[in-house]
């Protein structure tokens, strides 16, 4: 069994931003779980995938593979995949990436909480 899998791998090492987690955008408003699944489950054995389902997140979508090689095929085949007249985009999951957004978003709005508070104004005059 070992030696199928270095033979699989072929000891290449992987990029960084490659792992089990994937970001999928421009989905169909309405594509069901089991699709997703006959999509990406061609590409090995998925753990998860979590479907958005709110205003801000649908068309949206996590896949959790058991396996990060199976995640690499799933990019290098699904990016661009057209499904119902859309072509997916689909990323390597980067939380340093999002968590940023996040950061930034709460920075600012304790920036101006404190401005507030203390009357200053970032204005020109």
């Amino acid at each position: 069994m070992a030696a199928a899998l270095s033979i699989r791998r072929g000891n290449a090492r992987l990029p960084p931003e490659v792992n089990r987690v994937l970001y999928v955008r421009n989905l169909p408003f309405n594509i069901s779980s089991e699709e997703m699944y006959d999509i990406f489950g061609k590409y090995g054995a998925i753990r998860q995938i979590r479907i958005g389902d709110n205003k801000d997140t649908r068309g949206t979508a996590f896949v959790v593979y058991e396996d990060i090689y199976d995640a690499k095929n799933a990019v290098d085949h699904l990016s661009g995949f057209n499904v119902a007249n859309r072509y997916l985009i689909v990323l390597y999951y980067q939380q340093a990436k999002m968590s940023k957004k996040i950061d930034q978003r709460k920075k600012e709005e304790e920036l101006t909480k404190l401005q507030e508070k203390y009357g200053v104004s970032t204005k020109e005059k």
